[in-house]
C-alpha cells in the first residue's frame, strides 16, 4: 500500500509476482505493478448506473446560479417542501441513490448546523427546526435509495476559495475547524453515505473523518478521491473511457476521465454529473430548457454505455418540490431505457475456458439493444461483444466466480493520455 502524503489516506497498489532469470539463468521473483482491480465498494457504486443529484440553495430565490448572499434569510421557506417527493422522482427516473447538495458554494447549509447563521435553522421554515437533510435521509432510507451529500470547501460566506482555500492563513485556521466540523456533523447524524463529493477538490484535511464516520463511502475529488469528475457536465464519457487512471492522478484529487490510463495502478471511476435543464439550479426563466428523451438517452449511451455513472440533476422550485414537467421527463427517460434494455438477447453464465451465448426466445417486436461489455481474456476462451456498459454480462470481479481469476474483467474501455497533463477541476455552477 502506498500513504499519501500529510493526509494519511490509503491508496491500494496491487502488486504482481514475475519470475526473471539471473545471470546463472536461475528463476528469481520480482515484483511489478499489476493492473487496478476495484475494491467492492466501488463495484457496487459502479452498478448503480444512474444517480440523482439535488441543487436547492438561496440560488433558488435569486433566480441565478451563482449565490451573492443577497437573499434575506427571512425569505427562504419552501412551505411545500417534501423529500419524499424527491425520492418518488428519483425512483421514477430510475436513480439508484441521491446526492444531495447540503452546502453549495455561497456556505449556506441545510441542516441545523451548529458552526454557522447561515443556514436553514435561521429561516421561518418550520420555525427554524427544519433539516432538509435529515428530512431527505430518513425518505431515503424509507425507500430504499441510498444517500450522498455534497459539502462545497468553497464558502463565499467564509472567504473560502476553491477546494476551501483562504487567502488569509489565518481565516485558512479558522475555516478548516468550521469545516472539518460541518463534515463530521454531516457524516453523524444523517444515517450512511454513499457518497461524499469535494466539488473543486479540497485543501482541507479531512482523511480521519472519512475514515471513521464515513469508510465506505465514495470520495468525489480531493486527495481521499475513489471516483472522479469526468471532466465536463454534458453527461458524457469519451470512448474509450479507462477505470484506472496513474497513481500520481489518484493522489492529484483533480483527476478526469482525460487520466485514464488502461496501466493505470489505481481504480477511479468516472462519474458524468449533468443537468436535466440549462442550469443547475431552478429559475423562473429555464422551464423551456427541460431536455427531451433523446437527449437523456444519449447521455446514457455515453455515460451508462461508456462505463461511466451518470448522476442527473432534479433541482426543487422555491416552494421545496421538483417540479412536475421534470419528474415526468425523468419517468419518461426512465421507461425508455426500459424499452431498450429490460429485455436480454442473450444471457449466459457457468466458468471454464468457454461458455455459450444463448440467445432469448423475443416475445415481441421491441428492438433488443445490447446492454454489455467485452471480456478480455486467454484467446478463444471469452466473449466478446459491441454492447454497451456492463449491466447483462454479469461481471466475474473477486467474489462473483464464474470466471477464473486470471481471466476476470480488469476494465472498461478507456481513454490514453498523458497522466496530469490536464489538472482539470470541476467548474460548477458556483464557480465562475
Amino acid at each position: 500500500m502506498t500513504r499519501l502524503p500529510s493526509i494519511g489516506c490509503l491508496v491500494v497498489v496491487p502488486q504482481a509476482f514475475n519470475q526473471v532469470l539471473s545471470a546463472s539463468g536461475a528463476p528469481q521473483a520480482t515484483t511489478a505493478p499489476a493492473l487496478a482491480l476495484p475494491t467492492p465498494q466501488q463495484v457496487a457504486w459502479q452498478d448503480m448506473e444512474v444517480g440523482m443529484f439535488v441543487h436547492f440553495a438561496p440560488n433558488t430565490w435569486q433566480d441565478q446560479e451563482y449565490e451573492d448572499l443577497s437573499t434575506p434569510l427571512s425569505k427562504i421557506n419552501p412551505e411545500k417542501l417534501d423529500t419524499d417527493q424527491w425520492v418518488r422522482a428519483a425512483e421514477a427516473m430510475g436513480a439508484r441513490y441521491i446526492v444531495f447538495v447540503a452546502k453549495h458554494v455561497g456556505g449556506f447549509c441545510m441542516w441545523q448546523t451548529e458552526t454557522t447563521d447561515y443556514g436553514i435553522k435561521n429561516t421561518p421554515w418550520r420555525g427554524g427546526k427544519g433539516d432538509v437533510l435529515r428530512d431527505l435521509s430518513e425518505s431515503c432510507r424509507r425507500k430504499g435509495i441510498q444517500l450522498g451529500v455534497y459539502l462545497s470547501p468553497q464558502d463565499r460566506k467564509h472567504r473560502a476559495g476553491i477546494g476551501g482555500k483562504c487567502s488569509d492563513p489565518k481565516d485558512q485556521d479558522t475555516y478548516n475547524k468550521l469545516y472539518r466540523q460541518q463534515l463530521a456533523e454531516v457524516l453523524t447524524r444523517h444515517g450512511t453515505m454513499v457518497e461524499v463529493w469535494f466539488d473543486g477538490s479540497n485543501v482541507i484535511d479531512v482523511a480521519d473523518i472519512l475514515k471513521q464516520y464515513a469508510p465506505k463511502a465514495m470520495v468525489f475529488q480531493g486527495p481521499c478521491a475513489t471516483i472522479r469528475w469526468v471532466g465536463n457536465e454534458d453527461g458524457f464519457a469519451p470512448y474509450p473511457a479507462w477505470n484506472s487512471v496513474p497513481l500520481a492522478a489518484a493522489k492529484s484529487g483533480v483527476a478526469t476521465a482525460e487520466h485514464g490510463d488502461p496501466n493505470g495502478t489505481a481504480w477511479l471511476p468516472n462519474e458524468c454529473d449533468a443537468r436535466i435543464r440549462r442550469e443547475w439550479f431552478w429559475n423562473t426563466k429555464n422551464a423551456p430548457t427541460l431536455k427531451t428523451v433523446d437527449q437523456l438517452m444519449e447521455m446514457y449511451y455515453r455515460s451508462v454505455g461508456h462505463g461511466a455513472v451518470l448522476l442527473l440533476n432534479q433541482t426543487p422550485d422555491t416552494t421545496g418540490l421538483i417540479p412536475e414537467s421534470d419528474v415526468r421527463r425523468g419517468a419518461e427517460f426512465a421507461a425508455e431505457v426500459k424499452r431498450r434494455f429490460g429485455t436480454s438477447i442473450a444471457e449466459t453464465r457457468g466458468q471454464g475456458e468457454t461458455v455459450e451465448l444463448s440467445a432469448c426466445p423475443a416475445d415481441d417486436d421491441r428492438p433488443r439493444h445490447h446492454h454489455g461489455g467485452h471480456r478480455p481474456g486467454r484467446a478463444g476462451a471469452g466473449i466478446r461483444s459491441r454492447g454497451l456498459g456492463r449491466s447483462s454480462m454479469e461481471r466475474a470481479l473477486p467474489g462473483h466466480g464464474h470466471w477464473p481469476q486470471e481471466d476476470r474483467p480488469r476494465q472498461s474501455h478507456g481513454s490514453e493520455s498523458d497522466p496530469l497533463a490536464h489538472h482539470g477541476q470541476r467548474r460548477h455552477a458556483g464557480h465562475p
